[in-house]
């Protein structure tokens, strides 16, 4: 039972929108919040996130076998029926909103169901099949777990919490990408006008360094504004620089294993900046 529904919340996924949450709590708490309220946002994040994840699964069961990635997904084999996949996302949704707010506050339940819901209807819905824009716009769902977080531990939402939106905002683009590079023959296969597709790669390539230096102001934000010290600016500074180094490269040596480097250090570089900030927030305040 377990593993057959499990894989529609996308576990690998999950994880990182939670340690970006978890991290965002301990930022703004300067400190370990209480226990019970770690534990409850965790496992209602998870249930948000997993939950939406099982409701994208059913939604894209048409084009899920068509794509070598995602053609395992219970949805895509047949191992889970479609209606089931619903229900169970949707249950999975409704008990995150119910444990949030009862156990930590009801503006965190409030925004990881806003979360859900514009992965859903705006993403999945609206924008992955019909737009190029599609990722830049259906980042900012990727982009609430810090709010979430922020929530959780304060019980309102601070300007540097919208700073941390910004930057999984414009990070997601240049990540997600990268893989679209890889996965370009897939998505052409579906029909998903991701940009590689619709653009070509010597576009996709472009936008990717763009992006990448548009990251160096937008890091900036947390540190000019008077939330983050020395510490942060400095990892922050030579974590973009590097990433950027990688657009670059990427940019001139047109190959899948410059994609998928890029790839896997834009996944490093998040974590570096979350663990700089908390560095930052523990070892200046």
């Amino acid at each position: 039972m377990i593993r057959r529904y499990l894989p529609l919340t996308k576990p690998v996924v999950v994880l990182l929108l939670l340690c970006t949450t978890v991290m965002t709590m301990l930022f703004a708490a300067g400190e370990f919040p209480p226990w019970p309220v770690i534990v409850a946002t965790i496992v209602g994040g998870a249930f948000a996130a997993g939950g939406a994840n099982a409701i994208n699964c059913y939604f894209d069961r048409d084009i899920d076998p068509v794509m070598a990635r995602t053609r395992r997904r219970p949805t895509a084999s047949g191992a889970v029926p479609p209606h089931r996949a619903l229900w169970f996302g949707v249950a999975l949704v409704a008990l995150a909103v119910l444990m949030l707010g009862l156990f930590v506050n009801w503006l965190t339940a409030l925004l990881a169901l806003s979360g859900a819901l514009f992965y859903v209807l705006v993403y999945t819905l609206l924008l992955k099949r019909s737009t190029i824009h599609n990722i830049v716009i259906g980042g900012a769902a990727g982009s609430i777990p810090p709010l979430v977080g922020w929530a959780a531990a304060t019980g309102r939402l601070d300007l540097p919490a919208w700073y941390l939106f910004a930057i999984i905002f414009f990070w997601t683009p240049p990540h997600f990408w990268a893989l679209a590079l890889m996965a370009k023959r897939d998505y052409a296969a579906a029909g998903v006008p991701m940009l590689p597709v619709v653009r070509g790669d010597d576009e996709t390539r472009r936008q990717i360094l763009l992006y990448a230096i548009l990251m160096l102001p937008v890091t900036m934000l947390l540190f000019g504004g008077g939330a983050m010290g020395w510490i942060y600016l400095a990892v922050a500074v030579l974590a973009t620089l590097l990433f950027i180094w990688y657009a670059v490269l990427l940019y001139r040596d047109k190959t899948a294993r410059r994609a998928r480097s890029l790839f896997t250090y834009s996944n490093n570089y998040l974590a570096l900046l979350f663990v700089a900030m908390l560095a930052d927030r523990l070892l200046l305040r």
